[in-house]
């Protein structure tokens, strides 16, 4: 209960708020300091709070401190990410944090035998080498029609999804489509490396004639080790903590609708990355150091 109003009513009365504040158990300067009202750090933080609310539900609820700070810097408001993530617990908000991923293509030993791996884990990419490495990786949906089966193409310098495809089936014909989206959107006017893992799809006769005729040069990483293809694994992990997990799918063309909305009109132009100095893919391509004719590599 509020007893600050009946001490006021006393003091407006009799002016004797030394009893009224012995009666109802109040000290007398916690009565003057709610009397002064909020003090300038309070009432900075209030504000402050409706803006990180604001960004955290633009989010949809999936930006923690870090990407908070990120978005309000830009908005040209420099405060610490400690004082945002006070302000966020005090709040009651919080990001969500992807869960451990788990491997969901076959592996295909005998397949995979001729194909090199050509990133070995390293996937740090100098900004104006977009459009010369590429990962991907298929993953799947639960909806009340059946699965749905997603496949994707990263570049490894932007983690801009730059190709996918969904389909009711895992053939090859899925990541060859993926593939081709990627390449007729960006275009490379040099020679790509397209990473994955062992799948079956990956290292069909079929993927690689298709990769031959685009340009595209395959690479594997190691039976086993899923590390190897950790930025797509990432990527999946990310999508299904931030929408697919969230909420049911009864078919599979709504699945679709919200994942080419989340793809095209969030994780590539707006979402933050941690990699990226916390930008999004589509403003990290947009910076000084990004050459829309990138030099060609070469491979050992």
């Amino acid at each position: 209960m509020n007893v600050y109003p009946f001490i006021e009513a006393e003091k407006a009365q009799r002016h004797n708020v030394k009893r009224a504040c012995q009666l109802l158990e109040v000290s007398r300067s916690a009565y003057y300091v709610h009397r002064a009202g909020p003090s300038p750090r309070a009432q900075q933080d209030a504000g402050l709070t409706e803006q990180i609310l604001t960004v955290h539900e633009e989010s949809g609820g999936t930006y923690g401190a870090p990407r908070v700070h990120a978005e309000l810097r830009d908005q040209g408001r420099r405060h610490s990410r400690k004082r945002i993530a006070r302000l966020m617990r005090a709040a009651g908000r919080r990001g969500r944090a992807p869960r451990r991923w788990r491997t969901t293509t076959v592996p295909d030993p005998a397949g995979a035998a001729a194909l090199p791996d050509l990133v070995a884990r390293d996937f740090t990419v100098a900004a104006d080498r977009v459009n010369t490495r590429w990962c991907g990786d298929i993953t799947y949906i639960n909806t009340w029609e059946g699965w749905l089966y997603l496949a994707t193409v990263i570049d490894l310098a932007s983690r801009r999804v730059v190709g996918w495809a969904t389909a009711d089936h895992l053939r090859t014909d899925l990541v060859a489509q993926a593939l081709s989206n990627a390449v007729a959107t960006r275009r490379p006017t040099g020679p790509v490396i397209f990473h994955s893992d062992r799948g079956c799809q990956y290292v069909s006769a079929q993927y690689a004639r298709l990769a031959e005729q685009l340009g595209v040069r395959l690479s594997v990483g190691r039976k086993g080790q899923c590390w190897d293809n950790a930025v797509a694994e990432s990527f999946f992990a990310t999508i299904k903590t931030e929408l697919l997990d969230r909420r049911p799918w009864p078919t599979r063309a709504r699945a679709q609708r919200a994942i080419f909305e989340w793809v095209e009109g969030w994780y590539n132009t707006r979402r933050r990355h941690s990699t990226l100095d916390y930008l999004s893919p589509a403003a990290y391509e947009a910076t000084a150091y990004f050459r829309t004719t990138p030099p060609a590599i070469k491979v050992a």
